[in-house]
Formats: C-alpha cells, structure tokens, sequence
C-alpha cells in the first residue's frame, strides 16, 4: 500500500508517466513532477492538489539536488530520458549525455541526501540487445550495440552498480513497446500510424516492416511499476529487476495492419522505405518472473488497447 509518500517523478507527463501518476494520486501522496518548462501546459490538465510541477533538464545537478532535498523525497521514479531511437543514432552524444548522466546523477544525489530512498528505473528491453534465440530472461548479459541501446543497457549496470555497492534499493523494470493514451511521441509507430490514417496521410515504415516488438498497454506497465515499488518497501532484498512484457509479439507491419484493420483503411496507404538498418531485428521477453513473484501479466489485449488509443 503506497501512502504518505513524496515521489520525485522525472519524464512524469509522458505516456508512462501519465499512467503511474494516476495510480498513486489518489492515495495521500506528494508528487514532484520533474520535467521540461515546455511540458507545464500538460501539467495543468492532469494536477491535482497533492502535485508539484519542478521545470528544468535531467542533467541540472544542483536543481535536481535542492528538490529532493528539500521536499524529503522518499521514492523516485526515473521515467525521463531521450527515448527516440531515431534521435539518438543521429545525435549519440546528446543521448548518452541526457540518459547516463541524469541516472548517475540522480542515483548520487539520492545517495548523498538518504540512501534510504527508493529508486524505480525505467529501463528497456533494448538493453539486451539483439535476441538470438527465444527470449530474453532477466539474468542474460545486457548486449546492446547502438546509442539509444547502449545508453539503457548502461543506465541499468550503473543503477545495479548502485544498489550492489550501497546498499540502496532499486528496482529496475525492462519494459516491451509501450502504446496507449497520452503518448506524445508523435514518431512511435503507434501513434503515428493511427493519425496518418485518420487523416488520410501515406504511412512510411521506416525499416524493412519486419522487426519484431513485444507490444504492451501503457496501464499495463504502470501496474508493474507499482508493484515492484511496494515490495521493495517490504522486501528484504534492494536490488530486484523484472521484464515486463506481453503475448503480442509483432512485426512493424503486423501492427500497422491491425490499427489499419481497425480503422477500415485500404492497404494502399502503407509504403515501406526500409532506410533504417541500424535497429535490433528481434526482440521478446520472458516476464515469467514478474508473474511468479508479483502475479503480474497484462490485463488489455491488443485490440482493446489499440482500441482505447484510437
């Protein structure tokens, strides 16, 4: 039972973050929402009296410093980062530069300030890089090779590293795909897909159409979140990591068809521009675990949660 908690949350007003905001705000929570100046707006539509809005970037040392210092946070959710694959094979520097600093730096501060804080970071299956064969399990070396892989896969050896040497509890959750409401990444194939075709666009597949994803709902995953949260308020263990994934393991052209199918749109609108070589082929996870342990899966089947995006 999560209560009379102040939760620092970064990236807060994504898509993720969106969905585990709702889940802890009713309860007699404090949330510090930690994003960009230009994301107030957002705030605005979603606060609730127990909510602050703290507006500045994920590497500011000192901001991030007096913030959890001075609202006595008890628990952080690291949601934040620059999550455009895209993105980070075209700007590398920048990528590492936001992902990997603002874990270390948070990590550290929460060491320095009270090495009692929970810690919650959002990793991903792109950690793991390439699945040869089956699926990846919780325990397989996290074997990543371009940017936006790399930057996870070291955030999640550094919070490891954190938690191994300190003492400090962490969980660490490797997510699959996440679609849902409130997703403003407007060049996730979801989301991009269901608008190019209601408003009667082309939609460009960037890669060859084939690349395999696990796809979960986005309320899916905040259940998961918040699961590992409280037991690593009454576990004795400080370092749990869990995949989170689901039974929709799809091709980029199967997901298309399925929101296109949905929709009731002619085929003709797909064109695939395969000029994006450098992303993983394959990826599933095994999130056996979490289902032993915490009795999590996923209650939203594709078409329900496709359906509920739309």
């Amino acid at each position: 039972y999560i209560n009379f908690m102040n939760i620092f949350i970064t990236g807060g007003l994504g898509i993720l973050g969106n969905s585990i905001l709702k889940q802890l705000s009713n309860k007699n929570n404090k949330l510090i929402i930690y994003d960009r100046a230009k994301n107030y707006k957002r705030f605005l539509k979603i606060k609730k009296r127990n909510m602050k809005f703290v507006s500045g970037n994920l590497t500011n040392y000192n901001l991030i410093f007096k913030t959890i210092k001075n609202y006595k946070i008890n628990a952080i959710f690291h949601l934040g980062a620059q999550t455009q694959v895209l993105d980070a094979l075209k700007y590398p520097y920048k990528t590492y530069l936001i992902n990997l600093q603002s874990t270390i730096k948070l990590l550290e501060i929460a060491r320095k300030i009270n090495d009692k804080i929970i810690f919650i970071y959002s990793s991903s299956d792109k950690a793991y890089g390439e699945v040869t064969k089956g699926s990846y399990l919780e325990n397989y070396p996290l074997n990543s090779i371009y940017p936006y892989d790399v930057s996870k896969s070291a955030s999640d050896l550094v919070a490891q590293s954190y938690s191994k040497t300190y003492a400090m509890k962490v969980g660490i959750i490797r997510s699959a795909n996440i679609y849902g409401p409130h997703d403003r990444n407007l060049k996730r194939i979801v989301p991009e897909t269901i608008i190019n075709l209601l408003k009667k666009q082309k939609i460009i597949i960037r890669s060859s159409g084939k690349l395999k994803r696990d796809y979960i709902f986005v309320d899916d995953v905040a259940r998961a979140y918040l699961l590992v949260f409280k037991e690593l308020l009454k576990s004795k263990k400080n370092l749990l990591i869990y995949n989170v994934g689901s039974k929709d393991n799809l091709s980029v052209l199967q997901i298309v068809n399925k929101i296109r199918s949905i929709l009731d749109v002619k085929e003709s609108f797909i064109k695939i521009a395969n000029n994006s070589k450098k992303e993983i082929k394959n990826q599933r996870l095994n999130y056996s675990k979490i289902k032993k342990d915490l009795k999590w899966e996923p209650k939203t089947t594709l078409y329900n949660g496709l359906i509920k995006t739309i």
